[in-house]
């Protein structure tokens, strides 16, 4: 269609085209009155006419377009100024319609929010003889704020409890205002709080880190500590391991070179990165050819203990002794009193400690008597079932929540050591008695603790069975197939 017309007169046409589009998006996009030009192009005659008029824009009747050229005879025929031309209406449709890509202001535009200014934080690590208020006052703000955010909502209290070694950050916004505090009380837990409108509100927050079953071996040469250690195990670990054993072997006496030892423990991470460790799950000791197990299972009410593979407890219903320290008065019914001078029944052990010594409760229990109890002092007398007491005196002061009536579990801490009553020096007196009768503690057969119940047996024995499998694959230090028991 185009070779019928010269060259000249298509070049015409599309520079006018191009003109009048930059005119339209040069126009105005505000209600205002604005003058346009419109062309009528006269291809078979080679000229150009203007045709002058006044358009407001806006929603009024579109202007006359630029006639189109067309190749039939009908369209040659007709009013060439009363058909649009694609290019003006292009234009025109576009100025009707709002643009979000051009300008602000236009009409329909998303308006972009500014950003949240940014946190200006201040950090200082709480040490020995800090106060609230003193960190307060470094950060630059007044005790009338501080009083504001602990008696804020929820947890905000909480900030009062500070520890040596904790790190506290303050927050504030553009303005300077408070906005924020952080307590990191460790690596796993701590306490934010955040203002909201005219008050505060914390929140303890605690992390939960990945624990991944890892594993030790040694072999007795010297003692055990000396052993975990060259296995790689903390002396935290160590300990426990002790502890868990220790009811069943003596590891003074009973201990031999060549024993061994395997233990598989939790590894715990955040952020995929080791930072401590936790339980043992289960371990396994040699002890002159004979193999002691002890698996760590928590029973459907969420109570967790060791036993053995056949469902016994690993420990004893008592602790032989409540306190580590040496004895320094055994057991004698026919001793002399070091104040009175007299013939008087020793009717417990002593223990010779420093003051502030923690003292453990023997045996789960119930506490009878918690008070001053003449030349016994400051006393704690706990009831063990039905014919057992156990008597703890001369205590500096009584442990955290001991009072009459109150239930103790066995390693908690009912008191510590002083010397109040008849005495000449901070010890322990440790009784233990038997339907009311006298026994030396040191001596006297102990009460096996319970074992796992009969309702709990089935459950018990899949666990058991396989924990020792576990231990058993791991006697060839092969990692690989310790992943594949565990996710099972």
């Amino acid at each position: 269609m185009l070779k019928m017309f010269p060259k000249t007169h298509i070049t015409i046409a599309a520079s006018i085209s191009v003109v009048v589009t930059a005119a339209v998006l040069m126009s105005p996009s505000s209600r205002v009155e604005a003058n346009r030009v419109a062309y009528t192009l006269d291809l078979k005659e080679g000229s150009v006419a203007k045709a002058g008029m006044a358009l407001e824009a806006g929603p009024a009747e579109p202007p006359a377009m630029l006639a189109r050229a067309d190749n039939t005879e009908t369209a040659s025929n007709a009013d060439e100024s009363d058909q649009p031309s694609p290019t003006l209406a292009m234009a025109e449709a576009s100025l009707q319609t709002p643009s979000t890509a051009i300008g602000i202001g236009l009409p329909g535009a998303e308006a972009k929010e500014p950003p949240e200014p940014e946190l200006q934080w201040q950090t200082f690590e709480i040490r020995s003889g800090d106060t609230l208020s003193s960190l307060f006052r470094k950060a630059g703000f007044n005790d009338g704020l501080m009083l504001s955010v602990i008696h804020g909502d929820g947890e905000a209290d909480k900030l009062q409890r500070l520890y040596a070694g904790e790190t506290i950050r303050f927050a504030t916004d553009g303005a300077g205002e408070l906005a924020a505090i952080e307590l990191q009380r460790n690596l796993l837990e701590s306490l934010k709080i955040q203002k909201a409108d005219d008050s505060f509100k914390g929140e303890t927050v605690v992390r939960e880190p990945e624990a991944r079953p890892a594993f030790a071996s040694g072999v007795i040469d010297g003692s055990l500590y000396v052993a975990a250690r060259e296995a790689g195990l903390s002396d935290r670990l160590a300990m426990e391991m002790a502890g868990i054993f220790g009811w069943n072997i003596d590891f003074v006496y009973d201990v031999r070179k060549g024993d061994r030892f395997e233990v598989v423990y939790e590894e715990l991470y955040l952020d995929g990165e080791k930072f401590d460790t936790g339980e043992i799950l289960s371990a396994r000791f040699v002890n002159r050819g004979e193999d002691v197990i002890a698996l760590r299972y928590t029973n459907s009410k969420g109570d967790t203990d060791y036993y053995a593979p056949n469902g016994s407890s690993m420990r004893k219903a008592f602790l032989r002794t409540p306190i580590s320290a040496r004895v320094s008065s055994s057991f004698n019914l026919q001793r002399r009193h070091p104040v009175l001078d007299v013939v008087r029944p020793h009717e417990g052990t002593d223990y010779a400690a420093p003051p502030g010594t923690p003292i453990k409760a023997a045996g789960d229990g119930r506490v009878s008597f918690a008070g001053w109890k003449g030349g016994y002092g400051r006393t704690v007398i706990l009831q063990h079932g039905d014919n057992i007491t156990t008597l703890y005196a001369h205590m500096s002061r009584l442990g955290r929540g001991i009072r009459n009536g109150s239930r103790v579990k066995q390693g908690d801490t009912i008191g510590h050591v002083g010397s109040s009553g008849m005495v000449t020096g901070p010890h322990l007196h440790y009784e233990f008695r038997v339907n009311g009768s006298p026994r030396n503690s040191r001596t006297v057969k102990l009460p096996d603790a319970k074992p796992v119940p009969k309702t709990e047996m089935a459950r018990f024995q899949k666990f058991a069975e396989q924990e020792v499998a576990k231990l058993d694959l791991f006697r060839g230090d092969d990692k690989q197939q310790l992943a594949l028991a565990s996710d099972e």
